[in-house]
């Protein structure tokens, strides 16, 4: 029998256990897949270790104003007046990036200076990956690697670096989630640079299974005992202080180690310190959103409407009709009740460690049968361990605990929340709303396209097929829980795979009229195998560096379709999909290069529900050699694109 568990409970049972596997790995090259003009040092300057006492949260003296639930009515002051500053310092490298995508008939230099005083007519653009454990950290590691300008070659003519300048918001969930977490976490570093890092602390080294800990320079820092007993003992001390804690403590805590500092897994590095950080506060990049669902008292099974809470920098809460609050992050685990603090409570600090909040996004992680199957234990700890994990799965223990919930007695007569003590939070996927467009479509803020990458693993061979937009879509009509928001109309999931529209970009919402209120026009980019087969399962824990590296590598070509080898026309008609719904506010016609983007990308509404043949995709530029990995992503890339293009590749 399979019996369902959370992943990161082997972390917490075998850290009790004081398991040890292995202490040391062979010596390897360092990856030289990212190409060489890096900022190693970057990795240096991670965000801040703010927290007061590493990760125990610790309560002091509260601010002159008293931190309090404010209402979702509206987004809040620190993000209004972010904006402020963002919006306009999206504009350059907008402008330069449509320059460089061959949009026949439109001068962006022209546009930019008719417009630009005007913010709310320029385009307003978000970024959303998806979750699926390291396949879709890695997956959209190649679609962040594409849409950075300060990647390698990311701004010649026809590339897409800049895409992620020229954003405002970039959303994540579970694997999604653990990319822009280590991203903003690391000073905002680049993709090439977390991959290349090679000094004491060194994050994205994915060899040793998450139970084993992190390798560094070839060997493990330390055995699996000691790092276990780092982890147990960090959780130990938040838990000594009197504060309840689940597995995702464990998960979070192993889960730093490989995202934010493996020496000794950022224990004090907090979510809200991304808030201070210079860049971020002046407005220079862009903002990042993590979401999870919420898990009534109760309950097991996450339906489609339950609530979706997010975490950006300053604050974490829910737009939605049932909590409609947030509270702001810094202050996360002080005992708040009726949406203020008491006179007679202090503040606390520091519960929003940064790897408690990754883990959260992605507590649901595994199968316990399978689980054991894959990791070399003792046969009698396997057993051993079967029992004690049911045991587990028995006390609802695989969830995220917060408590005190900070809603607590907060919008009472709508919110099964408000009468417990403990909010209770699970992975944002649960709900199968596996793309974080939730908060990306709050009308509040006013997002025109969503670039929205998806490494789900819907089908039986770990490929998506729409599910996550489907969801999102069934969301949206439900009044109970939409509270304003919009989306554009998806067909079925058969549909998605007869006509075809998981195996290359599709776009949903063209045409804004067809809807009854204004939608963002979706650019879905469905993982495929383009010269990798990427769809390893959600519950593979280790990579090598070469199998690392080339699904880093088939994202990267999925996004830009071969560098618009499998599709010349690609680059054009993603500078028309980021213009679409400003042109429209504007009036500006339509130039007919981007008229012919929409009728080939747009879904045409055809819809074909029968049952399809078991999803086999095959590669679409030829296999990765994985002899050759001493040229940088970017190079191999064109030449797969020129090889592709000799062949005359195309999709119909």
């Amino acid at each position: 029998m399979i019996i369902p568990f959370s992943f990161s409970s082997v972390v917490a049972l075998l850290a009790l256990l004081g398991f040890s596997h292995g202490a040391t790995l062979a010596s390897r090259n360092p990856s030289e897949d990212a190409g060489q003009a890096l900022d190693v040092d970057a990795l240096a300057h991670r965000a801040l270790p703010n927290a007061p006492n590493g990760y125990t949260p610790q309560a002091g003296d509260c601010p002159s104003t008293r931190p309090e639930i404010r209402s979702a009515k509206g987004l809040s002051s620190n993000e209004t007046s972010w904006l402020k500053s963002r919006r306009n310092q999206t504009f350059a490298p907008m402008q330069d990036l449509l320059g460089r995508l061959n949009v026949t008939g439109f001068d962006a230099a022209d546009y930019f200076s008719k417009h630009a005083k005007n913010v709310s007519a320029m385009p307003n653009v978000g970024l959303a990956f998806s979750g699926g454990g390291y396949r879709a950290l890695l997956n959209g590691a190649g679609a962040m690697e594409a849409f950075d300008s300060r990647e390698e070659n990311a701004t010649a003519s026809g590339r897409l670096g800049g895409l992620l300048q020229a954003s405002t918001y970039v959303a994540g969930l579970s694997g999604g989630n653990w990319l822009v977490g280590s991203m903003f976490l690391n000073n905002f570093t680049t993709i090439s640079a977390l991959m290349n890092a090679q000094a004491p602390g060194s994050v994205w080294e994915f060899e040793n299974s998450i139970l084993q800990g992190p390798p560094t320079g070839g060997f493990q820092l330390f055995d699996s005992t000691q790092y276990f007993d780092h982890i147990y003992d960090d959780v130990s001390g938040k838990r000594d202080a009197g504060y309840n804690t689940s597995i995702t403590d464990y998960w979070g805590r192993a889960l730093s180690f490989q995202l934010i500092n493996a020496t000794d897994g950022g224990p004090a590095y907090t979510w809200s310190s991304i808030a201070l950080v210079k860049d971020f506060a002046n407005g220079s990049i862009p903002m990042p959103i993590v979401i999870a669902d919420g898990r009534a008292p109760g309950e097991l099974l996450i339906p489609g409407n339950t609530t979706v809470y997010e975490f950006n920098p300053w604050e974490m809460g829910s737009f939605d009709p049932t909590t409609y609050g947030f509270v702001p992050l810094e202050y996360l685990g002080s005992n708040f009740s009726g949406g203020i603090l008491p006179s007679n409570e202090q503040c606390v600090r520091g519960f929003d460690n940064a790897g408690f909040i990754m883990g959260t996004s992605s507590s649901l992680f595994n199968t316990l049968q399978l689980q054991l199957n894959t990791t070399s234990i003792p046969d009698a700890a396997k057993t051993f361990l079967k029992k004690i994990l049911s045991d587990v799965g028995d006390d609802n223990n695989d969830i995220a605990n917060y408590q005190p919930n900070p809603f607590y007695g907060y919008n009472n007569h709508s919110s099964e929340n408000a009468h417990s003590d403990i909010l209770t939070l699970v992975d944002g996927g649960e709900s199968n709303e596996n793309i974080p467009l939730h908060p990306l479509i709050q009308p509040f803020r006013h997002v025109d396209v969503i670039f929205a990458v998806d490494s789900s693993a819907d089908t039986d061979n770990h490929w998506p097929n729409g599910s996550a937009l489907v969801s999102t879509y069934e969301r949206s009509l439900d009044t109970l829980v939409s509270n304003g928001t919009a989306f554009p109309a998806v067909p079925d999931v058969n549909t998605f795979i007869n006509e075809g529209l998981n195996t290359h970009p599709t776009f949903f919402g063209c045409n804004s009229s067809n809807t009854s209120s204004m939608t963002p026009l979706i650019v879905y980019l469905p993982n495929f195998p383009y010269d990798y087969h990427s769809n390893f399962s959600t519950f593979t824990t280790s990579y090598n560096m070469s199998s690392r590296d080339d699904v880093v590598l088939n994202g990267y070509n999925v996004v830009t379709m071969g560098n618009g080898s499998v599709d010349s026309t690609w680059p054009t008609c993603v500078g028309c999909a980021i213009l679409q719904r400003s042109m429209e506010r504007t009036n500006t016609p339509i130039p007919d290069v981007c008229s012919g983007c929409f009728q080939r990308f747009c879904w045409d509404g055809r819809v074909n529900s029968t049952q399809p043949a078991p999803y086999e995709p095959n590669f679409t530029l030829g296999p990765v050699d994985i002899s050759n990995k001493k040229k940088s992503a970017a190079v191999q890339s064109y030449e797969r694109s020129l090889t592709a293009l000799a062949v005359g590749t195309i999709i119909t």
